[in-house]
């Protein structure tokens, strides 16, 4: 059986600025300073996939869907203000999974915060499975 991806996801949230978790809808939420949500945990959370849902730059979930449809989908209640879904049923690239959660803290962050981001905490993906 596959390991858990919750505490590597974690992980990857909780190394920007700001950002606390906590349950939202029965599933483990990133939060910038306690309000904004940048990602949510899908534990089979309307289907039988795990996955996460986040925050996405203009166009990306339009083309990531189409592209890898096996790896990204529309979530449900946010998918119409472009977020992306990511499965996490299937193999995971931790490089790609750590941009992609960076892009969503970038989209919903302040720019304080972001001006903030260190370079060498954003490359390292460091923790196995």
């Amino acid at each position: 059986m596959p390991t858990d991806p919750l505490p590597r996801l974690r992980r990857l949230c909780r190394r920007f600025p700001e950002v606390t978790e906590r349950l939202s809808h029965g599933e483990p939420t990133w939060f910038i300073r306690g309000r904004k949500t940048f990602v949510t945990y899908a534990d089979h959370h309307h289907d039988d996939r795990l996955a996460f849902w986040c925050a996405a730059p203009p166009g990306d979930q339009q083309s990531m869907t189409a592209a890898h449809p096996q790896r990204f989908f529309v979530p449900p209640y946010v998918g119409h203000r472009g977020w992306l879904g990511v499965y996490l049923d299937v193999p995971i690239d931790w490089d790609e999974i750590a941009e992609i959660t960076e892009d969503a803290y970038r989209m919903v962050a302040p720019a304080t915060l972001i001006a903030r981001l260190d370079p060498e905490n954003l490359r390292s993906v460091e923790g196995g499975p």
